[in-house]
């Protein structure tokens, strides 16, 4: 039986993380290329944090496509979206390469984040996991059914925002004819399979969000 699965490594996030799916399963990927990083560090120098508040009996917030709402530590928060952990991504990246640093005129491959929202699973198993390269997955909490809410307003612009409860990101890292194989922070779940057409329900529930890096060659300035 044809089966593809990346050797990873793995952090469980439920103790000190219950709502830092999305920044653990990016640590999972910088640890994969190399780079030496906490998640502790991840969070507290790369990922964007507004807090949820009330106000005149109305919950505000921020927008999860642009920075994470509440804290990953906090299990009251909620989370946050695929342009938030590519940016930070990009931080990690950066600091890790040295960004900017570099000898004048001088070419350099470097790491990329990429936001792959949208793209077919299929093909991101094509382009990423047959090449060895894990992709960040939204998808739902033990995969069950997502569900809409709660609502708050985005306190810089005025508009409500609806959340996708159940949200949940994981490190996908391999396949077979009938699974598809993540390194899953939640509870401790380490390298699962779970049924392929379950799991592309629950992507699309969360709107294909996925996230992961290509190597890219740049001249510095």
């Amino acid at each position: 039986m044809l089966k593809k699965v990346i050797n990873v490594p793995y952090i469980d996030q439920t103790k000190d993380w219950p709502t830092g799916c999305e920044s653990v399963s990016a640590v999972m990927l910088l640890k994969y290329l190399g780079i030496d990083i906490t998640v502790e560090e991840f969070v507290e120098r790369h990922l964007e944090r507004k807090p949820l508040f009330e106000k005149d009996g109305r919950l505000y917030g921020a927008d999860p496509r642009k920075v994470f709402v509440g804290s990953p530590a906090d299990e009251n928060s909620m989370g946050c979206y695929a342009p938030v952990i590519r940016k930070a991504l990009k931080g990690a990246l950066c600091r890790a390469a040295e960004c900017g640093t570099g000898l004048q005129g001088t070419v350099q491959d470097v790491w990329e984040p990429v936001d792959l929202t949208g793209v077919p699973v299929e093909v991101l198993l094509r382009e990423y996991i047959n090449n060895d390269m894990p992709v960040i997955f939204w998808a739902s909490i033990d995969l069950k059914e997502t569900y809409a809410g709660p609502e708050w307003i985005v306190a810089d612009t005025g508009e409500t925002f609806e959340w996708r409860s159940n949200e949940h990101c994981m490190l996908l890292v391999g396949y077979d004819e009938e699974n598809y194989y993540f390194n899953d922070p939640w509870h401790n779940h380490g390298l699962i399979g779970y049924g392929r057409k379950l799991v592309e329900k629950r992507h699309a529930e969360q709107y294909e969000m996925a996230v992961s890096v290509r190597k890219e060659r740049k001249e510095n300035d």
